[in-house]
Protein backbone atom coordinates (compact mmCIF):
# COMPACT_ATOMS: atom_id res chain seq x y z
CA UNK A 1 0.00 0.00 0.00
CA UNK A 2 0.99 3.28 -0.76
CA UNK A 3 2.48 5.82 1.79
CA UNK A 4 -0.43 8.46 0.37
CA UNK A 5 -3.50 6.64 2.65
CA UNK A 6 -6.48 7.81 2.64
CA UNK A 7 -6.40 9.63 5.50
CA UNK A 8 -3.64 11.58 4.81
CA UNK A 9 -5.51 13.17 2.46
CA UNK A 10 -7.33 16.41 2.25
CA UNK A 11 -10.76 16.04 2.59
CA UNK A 12 -13.44 16.54 -0.36
CA UNK A 13 -15.68 20.27 -0.08
CA UNK A 14 -18.55 20.15 1.79
CA UNK A 15 -20.59 20.46 -1.29
CA UNK A 16 -19.12 17.32 -2.91
CA UNK A 17 -21.01 14.17 -2.79
CA UNK A 18 -19.07 11.33 -1.57
CA UNK A 19 -19.71 7.39 -2.63
CA UNK A 20 -19.31 5.84 0.78
CA UNK A 21 -19.47 1.93 -1.12
CA UNK A 22 -18.41 0.42 -3.81
CA UNK A 23 -21.72 -0.25 -5.20
CA UNK A 24 -22.71 3.12 -4.50
CA UNK A 25 -19.72 4.82 -6.68
CA UNK A 26 -20.54 2.07 -9.24
CA UNK A 27 -24.25 3.39 -8.86
CA UNK A 28 -23.83 7.46 -9.15
CA UNK A 29 -20.85 7.03 -11.35
CA UNK A 30 -21.90 9.35 -14.90
CA UNK A 31 -20.89 11.00 -17.54
CA UNK A 32 -20.84 14.70 -16.09
CA UNK A 33 -20.27 17.21 -18.49
CA UNK A 34 -19.60 20.64 -16.67
CA UNK A 35 -17.33 20.84 -13.67
CA UNK A 36 -16.12 23.60 -11.27
CA UNK A 37 -13.17 25.41 -11.38
CA UNK A 38 -12.56 24.32 -7.71
CA UNK A 39 -9.00 22.51 -8.04
CA UNK A 40 -8.25 19.37 -7.31
CA UNK A 41 -5.43 18.21 -5.00
CA UNK A 42 -2.28 16.33 -6.65
CA UNK A 43 -2.25 14.21 -3.62
CA UNK A 44 -5.75 12.79 -4.17
CA UNK A 45 -5.26 12.41 -8.13
CA UNK A 46 -1.80 10.57 -6.63
CA UNK A 47 -4.28 8.36 -5.35
CA UNK A 48 -6.61 7.65 -7.63
CA UNK A 49 -4.42 6.40 -9.79
CA UNK A 50 -2.29 4.28 -7.39
CA UNK A 51 -5.20 2.62 -6.25
CA UNK A 52 -6.61 1.80 -9.67
CA UNK A 53 -3.36 0.56 -11.26
CA UNK A 54 -4.36 -2.71 -8.61
CA UNK A 55 -6.73 -3.38 -11.85
CA UNK A 56 -6.25 -6.56 -13.67
CA UNK A 57 -4.09 -6.99 -16.78
CA UNK A 58 -2.90 -10.29 -18.47
CA UNK A 59 0.39 -11.56 -16.98
CA UNK A 60 0.30 -8.21 -15.34
CA UNK A 61 1.75 -6.03 -18.48
CA UNK A 62 0.19 -3.16 -16.83
CA UNK A 63 -0.10 -1.50 -20.25
CA UNK A 64 -1.78 1.78 -19.19
CA UNK A 65 0.30 5.02 -19.27
CA UNK A 66 -0.98 8.47 -18.00
CA UNK A 67 -0.94 11.70 -18.77
CA UNK A 68 -2.14 14.10 -15.92
CA UNK A 69 -2.42 17.97 -17.37
CA UNK A 70 -3.80 20.92 -14.99
CA UNK A 71 -3.43 24.60 -14.62
CA UNK A 72 -1.36 26.54 -18.15
CA UNK A 73 -0.82 23.21 -19.32
CA UNK A 74 -4.22 22.09 -19.47
CA UNK A 75 -5.26 24.91 -21.19
CA UNK A 76 -2.49 25.58 -24.05
CA UNK A 77 -3.19 21.65 -25.35
CA UNK A 78 -7.28 22.75 -24.93
CA UNK A 79 -6.79 25.72 -27.15
CA UNK A 80 -4.29 24.03 -29.59
CA UNK A 81 -6.85 21.82 -30.01
CA UNK A 82 -9.82 24.26 -30.43
CA UNK A 83 -7.74 26.42 -32.73
CA UNK A 84 -7.97 23.20 -35.07
CA UNK A 85 -11.55 22.79 -34.44
CA UNK A 86 -12.88 25.88 -34.78
CA UNK A 87 -11.39 26.47 -38.30
CA UNK A 88 -12.88 22.73 -39.49
CA UNK A 89 -9.21 21.03 -39.55
CA UNK A 90 -9.78 17.31 -39.26
CA UNK A 91 -6.81 17.16 -36.97
CA UNK A 92 -5.51 13.85 -37.77
CA UNK A 93 -7.81 10.64 -37.99
CA UNK A 94 -7.35 8.38 -34.88
CA UNK A 95 -5.16 5.43 -35.41
CA UNK A 96 -8.08 2.75 -34.66
CA UNK A 97 -11.83 2.39 -34.79
CA UNK A 98 -14.01 2.89 -31.33
CA UNK A 99 -17.45 2.42 -33.70
CA UNK A 100 -18.66 0.56 -36.46
CA UNK A 101 -19.22 1.88 -39.97
CA UNK A 102 -22.71 1.15 -39.76
CA UNK A 103 -24.96 0.96 -36.72
CA UNK A 104 -27.83 -0.70 -35.79
CA UNK A 105 -30.33 -2.34 -33.29
CA UNK A 106 -30.33 -2.41 -30.31
CA UNK A 107 -27.09 -0.08 -30.56
CA UNK A 108 -28.29 2.52 -32.95
CA UNK A 109 -31.09 3.53 -30.89
CA UNK A 110 -29.48 3.89 -27.69
CA UNK A 111 -26.92 5.75 -29.34
CA UNK A 112 -29.46 8.48 -30.61
CA UNK A 113 -31.41 8.27 -27.33
CA UNK A 114 -28.67 9.77 -25.44
CA UNK A 115 -27.29 11.56 -28.19
CA UNK A 116 -30.83 13.72 -28.48
CA UNK A 117 -31.47 13.75 -24.57
CA UNK A 118 -28.25 16.00 -23.98
CA UNK A 119 -29.58 17.69 -26.90
CA UNK A 120 -32.68 18.65 -25.30
CA UNK A 121 -31.92 19.43 -22.26
CA UNK A 122 -29.07 21.89 -23.71
CA UNK A 123 -32.09 23.17 -25.97
CA UNK A 124 -30.27 22.02 -29.19
CA UNK A 125 -32.66 21.24 -32.12
CA UNK A 126 -32.48 18.59 -34.81
CA UNK A 127 -29.99 20.37 -37.66
CA UNK A 128 -28.54 23.55 -35.61
CA UNK A 129 -25.26 22.20 -36.95
CA UNK A 130 -23.49 25.41 -34.94
CA UNK A 131 -24.85 24.67 -31.92
CA UNK A 132 -23.89 21.23 -32.28
CA UNK A 133 -20.21 21.88 -33.46
CA UNK A 134 -19.87 24.02 -30.25
CA UNK A 135 -20.91 21.02 -27.74
CA UNK A 136 -18.68 19.11 -29.34
CA UNK A 137 -16.21 21.71 -28.92
CA UNK A 138 -16.83 21.31 -24.88
CA UNK A 139 -14.93 18.11 -24.81
CA UNK A 140 -11.89 20.12 -25.97
CA UNK A 141 -11.83 22.57 -22.61
CA UNK A 142 -12.54 18.71 -20.39
CA UNK A 143 -15.81 20.41 -19.77
CA UNK A 144 -14.48 22.87 -17.64
CA UNK A 145 -12.90 20.51 -15.51
CA UNK A 146 -9.84 21.30 -13.69
CA UNK A 147 -8.01 17.91 -13.98
CA UNK A 148 -7.31 16.51 -17.70
CA UNK A 149 -5.98 13.26 -18.09
CA UNK A 150 -4.83 11.68 -21.31
CA UNK A 151 -4.29 7.96 -21.74
CA UNK A 152 -1.98 6.50 -24.08
CA UNK A 153 -1.17 2.42 -24.68
CA UNK A 154 2.21 0.97 -26.43
CA UNK A 155 1.35 0.71 -30.05
CA UNK A 156 2.71 -3.18 -30.37
CA UNK A 157 0.39 -4.04 -27.91
CA UNK A 158 -2.83 -6.15 -28.67
CA UNK A 159 -6.62 -6.36 -28.26
CA UNK A 160 -6.14 -8.12 -24.38
CA UNK A 161 -4.26 -5.52 -23.12
CA UNK A 162 -7.20 -2.36 -24.68
CA UNK A 163 -9.12 -4.62 -22.63
CA UNK A 164 -7.04 -4.20 -19.59
CA UNK A 165 -6.93 -0.89 -20.04
CA UNK A 166 -10.50 -0.42 -20.16
CA UNK A 167 -10.67 -1.96 -16.60
CA UNK A 168 -8.23 0.88 -15.30
CA UNK A 169 -9.83 3.70 -16.14
CA UNK A 170 -13.14 2.62 -14.74
CA UNK A 171 -10.88 1.86 -11.56
CA UNK A 172 -10.40 5.83 -11.74
CA UNK A 173 -13.70 6.76 -12.15
CA UNK A 174 -15.44 4.92 -9.53
CA UNK A 175 -12.16 5.41 -7.06
CA UNK A 176 -13.40 9.35 -7.68
CA UNK A 177 -16.60 8.71 -7.06
CA UNK A 178 -15.37 7.99 -3.22
CA UNK A 179 -13.35 11.31 -3.21
CA UNK A 180 -16.41 13.43 -4.06
CA UNK A 181 -15.27 13.80 -7.88
CA UNK A 182 -17.16 13.02 -10.85
CA UNK A 183 -15.42 12.31 -14.22
CA UNK A 184 -16.38 12.43 -17.99
CA UNK A 185 -14.26 9.85 -20.64
CA UNK A 186 -13.79 11.08 -23.98
CA UNK A 187 -12.76 9.13 -26.66
CA UNK A 188 -12.58 12.73 -29.10
CA UNK A 189 -9.26 13.83 -27.93
CA UNK A 190 -8.08 10.60 -30.21
CA UNK A 191 -9.06 12.82 -33.13
CA UNK A 192 -6.25 15.23 -31.84
CA UNK A 193 -3.63 12.85 -31.26
CA UNK A 194 -0.78 14.88 -32.85
CA UNK A 195 -1.62 17.95 -31.43
CA UNK A 196 -1.54 16.03 -27.85
CA UNK A 197 1.56 14.27 -28.59
CA UNK A 198 3.28 17.73 -29.36
CA UNK A 199 2.27 19.07 -26.18
CA UNK A 200 2.59 16.44 -24.21
CA UNK A 201 6.00 14.59 -24.98
CA UNK A 202 4.29 11.47 -26.10
CA UNK A 203 6.97 9.25 -28.11
CA UNK A 204 5.45 7.83 -31.69
CA UNK A 205 5.18 4.10 -30.02
CA UNK A 206 2.15 5.39 -28.00
CA UNK A 207 -1.25 5.27 -29.11
CA UNK A 208 -3.82 8.09 -27.96
CA UNK A 209 -7.06 6.48 -26.07
CA UNK A 210 -8.64 8.89 -24.78
CA UNK A 211 -8.90 11.89 -22.63
CA UNK A 212 -10.94 11.94 -18.99
CA UNK A 213 -12.14 15.08 -17.58
CA UNK A 214 -12.34 15.25 -13.93
CA UNK A 215 -13.45 17.59 -11.21
CA UNK A 216 -16.46 18.75 -8.78
CA UNK A 217 -20.02 18.42 -10.59
CA UNK A 218 -21.47 21.75 -11.26
CA UNK A 219 -25.29 20.80 -10.50
CA UNK A 220 -26.67 23.51 -11.99
CA UNK A 221 -25.34 22.97 -15.36
CA UNK A 222 -28.42 21.45 -17.61
CA UNK A 223 -26.20 19.12 -19.34
CA UNK A 224 -25.58 17.25 -15.84
CA UNK A 225 -29.60 16.87 -15.55
CA UNK A 226 -28.90 13.96 -18.25
CA UNK A 227 -29.61 10.26 -16.48
CA UNK A 228 -29.21 7.40 -19.20
CA UNK A 229 -31.21 4.27 -18.40
CA UNK A 230 -29.38 0.65 -18.78
CA UNK A 231 -30.42 -2.47 -20.41
CA UNK A 232 -32.55 -4.78 -17.78
CA UNK A 233 -30.84 -8.12 -16.65
CA UNK A 234 -32.55 -10.11 -18.28
CA UNK A 235 -31.12 -8.48 -21.64
CA UNK A 236 -27.82 -9.42 -21.08
CA UNK A 237 -27.10 -12.13 -18.42
CA UNK A 238 -28.08 -16.03 -18.75
CA UNK A 239 -28.19 -18.17 -15.63
CA UNK A 240 -27.13 -21.46 -16.78
CA UNK A 241 -27.08 -24.08 -13.99
CA UNK A 242 -28.73 -22.60 -10.94
CA UNK A 243 -31.99 -23.57 -9.99
CA UNK A 244 -35.34 -21.78 -10.45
Amino acid sequence: MSATAKTDLPPPPAFADVATTADEAIASRRSVRAFLPTPVPRAVIERILEVSARAPSGTNMQPWKVYVTAGDAKEKLTQAILDTYAKGGPGHKRTWKYYPDEFFDPYLTRRRTVGWGLYNLLGIAKGDAEKMKAQRGENYKFFGAPVGMIFTIDNRLEIGSWLDYGMFIENIMVSARGHGLHTCPQAAFADYHVIIRDHLGIPEHETVICGLSVGYEDTDAPANKLRTDRAPLSDFARFIGYEK
